[in-house]
């Protein structure tokens, strides 16, 4: 899976999310700019954020890495 579908799960992911993105931004620890830019696809999270993303959106990593589908 290229870098760029797994931008765009991730996007879906916080889309779809019940939280804002200052909701998500303070729960993770960066800025709503920092999540701002996840869904406008410019950056990607690093690892340990990822994974805090993951966790506080309950999605597995597995999933937004394109080794699941679910």
């Amino acid at each position: 899976m290229e870098l760029s579908q797994i931008q765009k799960r991730l996007r879906f992911c916080i889309k779809n999310s019940p939280y804002s993105q200052k909701e998500i931004a303070v729960a993770i620890g960066v800025s709503s700019q920092t999540v701002s830019k996840y869904m406008k696809l410019d950056i990607f999270p690093a690892l340990d954020t990822l994974a805090k993303l993951c966790k506080f959106l309950d999605v597995k990593s597995d999933y937004i890495l394109g080794l699941s589908e679910y």
